[in-house]
C-alpha cells in the first residue's frame, strides 16, 4: 500500500493532488480547516478506490499536527508527505495589515516546519520517502503587493532546497514546489488578470509527476517561472520601476 499524507486538502490544489493520487491500494492522509469541504474531497478519494482518514485542524497548531503525522504513519508507513496548506492575503484593501503578515508566516512557514519536522524522522528511520513543500514562483522576489506572502514562500523555498541535499543520502527525497498561478480559493479571490491561470487539477498532475521523479524543483508554468527568475535577478531599480504598478492581491 502507498502512503500519502497531504494538508490543506480541502480545496485548491490540496484536493487535487489527494485526487490526483486516490486509486485502490492507497492510503491517504488528508486534513483542513473546513470540515464539509474536506469531506466533499474523502468521499471523492474513496470513490476512485482510496483508503482516507481524514482530520480537520490547522497546521499552525505543531503538538495537534505532530500528533496526526505520528497517527498517520502509524496507520501506514508514509511514502510521500506534501506540505500544501497555505494561505494568502496582500495589499489589494490598502495595505498588509500586521495581523495579516503574521497569520501568512504562521500558516505558510510554521505550518510547513509542523507538518515536515515531524514526518523527517519517520522517513530516516527507514531511509525512504518523498516530502513535497509547496512554495510559489512568488518566492523568487518579493513583490509590493504581497510582501508577506512572497517573504513566506521564499522561506520555505529555500529551506525544501537546503533540506534536499541534507536528506538525500539518507535515502529520503525533497521536492519544492513552485507554482504559477493555480486555481484556488486563494487566486478566485485576486481581481486582477493572471496570466496562464492553471487549472488544479493539472497543476496536481504535474506535481505528481515530479515527485514521483525525485524532481527538486517542481515550477510551472515555465513563462511565469522564467519572468519570477528574471525579476529576482535584475537590479533593484529596473524591478521597483517594473512592479511599481502591480494591482495590490
Amino acid at each position: 500500500m502507498t502512503s500519502v499524507l497531504i494538508t490543506g486538502a480541502s480545496s485548491g490544489i490540496g484536493a487535487a493532488l489527494a485526487l490526483a493520487y486516490a486509486a485502490p491500494g492507497v492510503r491517504l492522509a488528508l486534513c483542513g480547516r473546513d470540515a464539509e469541504r474536506l469531506e466533499d474531497t474523502a468521499v471523492r478519494c474513496r470513490a476512485a478506490g482510496a483508503d482516507v482518514a481524514c482530520r480537520v485542524l490547522c497546521v499552525t497548531e505543531a503538538s495537534a499536527v505532530a500528533a496526526w503525522v505520528a497517527d498517520a504513519d502509524a496507520a501506514a508507513p508514509l511514502d510521500v508527505v506534501i506540505a500544501n496548506a497555505g494561505i494568502s492575503a496582500g495589499t489589494g484593501g490598502g495595505a498588509e495589515t500586521a495581523e495579516q503578515t503574521r497569520a501568512i508566516f504562521a500558516v505558510n512557514v510554521d505550518g510547513v516546519l509542523n507538518t515536515v519536522l515531524p514526518a523527517v524522522e519517520a522517513l530516516r528511520a527507514r531511509g525512504r520517502g518523498q516530502i513535497g513543500i509547496v512554495a510559489s514562483v512568488a518566492g523568487f522576489r518579493g513583490l509590493p503587493s504581497a510582501p508577506a506572502y512572497c517573504a513566506s514562500k521564499a522561506a520555505v523555498k529555500a529551506w525544501g532546497e537546503g533540506l534536499r541535499g541534507w536528506l538525500a543520502p539518507q535515502g529520503v527525497g525533497v521536492s519544492v514546489i513552485l507554482p504559477g498561478f493555480v486555481e484556488s480559493r486563494i487566486t478566485a479571490a485576486n481581481r486582477f488578470r493572471m496570466p496562464l491561470l492553471m487549472p488544479a487539477d493539472r497543476a496536481a498532475c504535474l506535481i505528481r509527476r515530479g515527485l514521483d521523479r525525485n524532481v527538486g524543483r517542481i515550477a510551472f508554468p515555465l513563462p511565469t517561472v522564467f519572468v519570477g527568475w528574471l525579476m529576482s535577478v535584475l537590479p533593484n531599480a529596473v524591478v521597483d520601476r517594473l512592479t511599481r504598478g502591480l494591482p495590490g492581491k
